[in-house]
Parts: structure tokens; sequence; C-alpha cells
């Protein structure tokens, strides 16, 4: 069981792998947020990849590329491949949607690109990549869009048939149910990845008794940092001070830390 946290940034990497997190989720949510703009492709592909490359470089752990719709259509994914290749990235997602996307939680604007086509572009990815480490990760979002789990796992198939390494097939409902259908009729040709964003409750063991390979808690650290820079700014500007949010903030040596100060300066003495 894999299980990856969501982040934005090389600090945020560096502390889900503190955490023990197996890999990192450089979320196009998260990198757009931080820009103060919506998860709607309106980042280019060289701001998105040097995110991930800013991350990667940073931790032992690998990061994985949320890749929206691969940047454009078949020929774009392929170049994609080769930039993230190039840039030391070993593992990408891409969806099924329509470019330009919206992110799967927005109202409206979840079309999906055909099963046929999408398979074009999984296959025309993994020819690409140069060497075998690339990892490849069809996402559907068929029951994003509002189609069944049956139109859920036909595409998977396909996907999975056209080279993928893995498929990630995503919900919004409240409860695991779509899921666990899907998981029902999987013949796990490849490995399932899961978004639990909304049905939290699900046990890490009892995903991984369904059959689940790896868990994306893909936006829980853009959230928990909004929450706590909210509070933090709130409480010192309406008390003038900022006594009252000492205890609950990391120290500056715990930013060292982080750093590796001290393995910096030694590199100069």
């Amino acid at each position: 069981m894999i299980r990856v946290a969501g982040a934005h940034s090389a600090l945020g990497g560096l502390l889900a792998q503190e955490a023990g997190f197996q890999a990192v989720w450089s979320s196009s949510l998260e990198v757009s947020s931080s820009r103060g703009l919506p998860d709607a492709s309106l980042l280019s592909m060289s701001e998105y990849l040097q995110a991930a490359a800013h991350t990667q470089s940073a931790l032992t752990i690998p990061v994985v590329t949320d890749c929206d719709t691969g940047y454009g259509g078949i020929l774009n994914a392929a170049h994609m491949i080769h930039e993230f290749e190039a840039a030391g990235l070993t593992a990408v997602c891409i969806e099924d949607k329509l470019f330009p996307k919206r992110n799967s939680f927005a109202d409206g604007g979840q079309h999906l690109e055909s099963a046929e086509e999408f398979a074009r572009k999984i296959t025309t990815a993994k020819r690409a990549q140069s060497g075998p480490d690339m990892f490849v990760i069809a996402r559907t979002e068929a029951m994003i869009s509002g189609l069944g789990v049956e139109a859920a796992l036909e595409r998977c198939r396909r996907y999975a048939d056209a080279g993928a390494d893995a498929v990630l097939v995503h919900s919004k409902q409240k409860t695991r149910d779509q899921i666990v259908g899907f998981l029902d009729g999987w013949d796990f040709r490849c490995p399932v990845v899961i978004v639990p964003t909304t049905y939290p409750d699900w046990h890490i063991d009892d995903i991984q008794k369904a059959g689940v390979s790896a868990v994306i808690y893909a936006n829980h650290g853009l959230r928990a940092t909004v929450s706590a820079l909210r509070t933090t700014y709130r409480s010192v500007y309406t008390n003038g001070d900022t006594t009252a949010v000492e205890d609950s903030i990391a120290s500056v040596q715990d930013i060292f830390a982080l750093q590796r100060f001290d393995a910096w300066c030694e590199l100069d003495a």
C-alpha cells in the first residue's frame, strides 16, 4: 500500500516525507491555489513541471505529478513525458477529460474525451518515454462526469490494455460505494489508485483489503495550510502581537532543520 500526500512546494513535500508518506502528489489544485488561481488549466505545463521538479529535488521519495489532461492532445502528452522524464520525475497521472479541464469538484465543465482517443494518448505517452522507470497513471473521470461504475470499468480496461501502469478511479460521492463497486468489477490487470477526498472515513487497512494499491490524500495539506495561516494571521492582527501563537507555530530552528541549514553551511566551512 502506497500512501501519497498532496503538496505544492518542496517544503510541503519534505513535511509529507517526514510524516512517513511513500510518495508526494504534486497536485494541480494545490499548485494553482498557491498562485491564487483556479484549477482550470490556466497554468502552463512548464509551470507545473517547475513546481514538481523543485519538490522532487528536495525529496528521497517519488513525486507523482498531476498532469491534468496531458496539457492538450496526444503529441502534447508525448512532449510532457519527454520534459518530465528529463527533469527527473518518474510518475505522472493523466486524466480523460477534455482540455481545458476544470477541477473534479467544481460545478460544470466535466466533459470527457472519448475512451478510444484517451487510450491512444496513453499508448503514445508510454512509447514516448526513453527509459523503463516512467510510471504513467491513467485517471478516469467517468463517475465525476455523471457516468456510472460500468463506464469507469470499461474505460479503465481500455487504458490498462493501452499500456497504463495503473488506473486512478475518482468519485465525488460522499460514500465509497462507487469505488467498492468498481473494485468488485475490476480484474486487477493493473493496480488501482484512489483519492478519498469526499469519503474520508475509509480506513487505510480496509482500503488495502479491498484491493487498492495506492491512496492519494490530494489536498489536505493545502486545506490545513489555509486554516493555519488564516488563524495565525487573524490572531496576530487582532491581538497586536504574536504571543498567542508562539506556542502553536514552528520555531525558526525547526525551519532551519527542514532546510538542512547546517549541512549547507558545512559545504562552506
